[in-house]
């Protein structure tokens, strides 16, 4: 019972983590019907360049700060330069644009920072809460309580505010958006610094943890699409569920089978998610009148 414990808090632990990638996924599908594949990236450079400005002697909530604002402005930079110019391309165009994207950011981040692995000091310190005979670091919780509280913060601006129906709206229609005055080009400006600061906060909360390197975008890009695609893609109460439930798929796989297989659940959950339900557990089921 206690490797249980353990199993389910760790991987509520990666889960969280999981859900925020998803969340910033969801974002960016509601505004533009497009998968960002640069989203892990967004991970990694908000944990690496918080570790490079605490090391140059910057407080660590600063440090912070500075990382989700530039990320914050990658992914306005991500929009304008590379989604923008290609708007009338296809779907999946725009997705090549952002797996290339993906690409260029992370050979970037390799010249500008170095391919080592990083960490700075957790938030509240390295002590081990006991919990049911397991053991929880305090800086999962800081994982925990981010992710809830961004889910949070998405479902209130996706159903309570105007700028949210605007995103949902520019989604569902550019150019009808366009025609009642909405300002479809800020709309896609707000959602890909928004997705981008939401991943730039996973990798600060994260790198205590699982430790940040240039290169571990890739991986995160993908769970996080996995657990977009469970959930139902676009849906943030969905994002959240998908990224608790691939966690702990992954947790229980490594602890009662093998750690070599944990990486392939990503993959397994992606094909029985396309075979059995391409609409995911909390995605709309779409019907086209002809």
């Amino acid at each position: 019972m206690d490797a249980l414990m353990q199993f389910l808090l760790s991987g509520l632990t990666v889960g969280a983590v999981y859900a925020l990638v998803a969340l910033g996924f969801t974002i960016i599908y509601n505004a533009s019907d497009v998968v960002n594949f640069a989203q892990g990236e967004f991970v990694m450079l908000g944990g690496m360049t918080t570790v490079f400005a605490h090391a140059a002697g910057l407080p660590l909530p600063l440090a912070a700060a500075i990382a989700i604002a530039l990320t914050a402005l990658v992914g306005v930079a991500l929009n304008k330069l590379a989604i923008e110019p290609a708007r009338g391309a296809p779907v999946v165009s725009l997705i090549i644009i952002t797996i290339g994207a993906s690409i260029f950011i992370r050979g970037a981040a390799q010249l500008v920072f170095d391919k080592q692995l990083h960490r700075f000091p957790s938030f509240s310190g390295d002590e081990p809460i006991r919990l049911l005979g397991a053991a929880i670091l305090p800086q999962s919780l800081w994982v925990i309580g981010g992710a809830f509280f961004i889910f949070l913060g998405l479902w209130a601006f996706f159903t309570k505010t105007l700028t949210g129906k605007a995103v949902l709206a520019t989604a569902n229609n550019r150019l009808a958006a366009q025609l009642v005055g909405i300002n479809t080009g800020w709309v896609m400006t707000l959602s890909f610094s928004l997705s981008a600061a939401i991943g730039a906060l996973a990798g600060v909360l994260v790198t205590p943890i699982t430790l940040v390197s240039y290169d571990v975008g890739v991986g995160l890009a993908l769970k996080g699409f996995a657990a977009a695609m469970l959930g139902g893609m676009g849906n943030p109460k969905g994002a959240l569920v998908g990224g608790i439930l691939l966690g702990l798929l992954e947790a229980l796989t490594a602890g009662y089978l093998s750690s070599q297989y944990k990486d392939a659940v990503a993959f397994i959950v992606i094909l029985a998610v396309l075979f059995a339900m391409p609409q995911g557990l909390f995605g709309a089921k779409h019907t086209e009148r002809v």
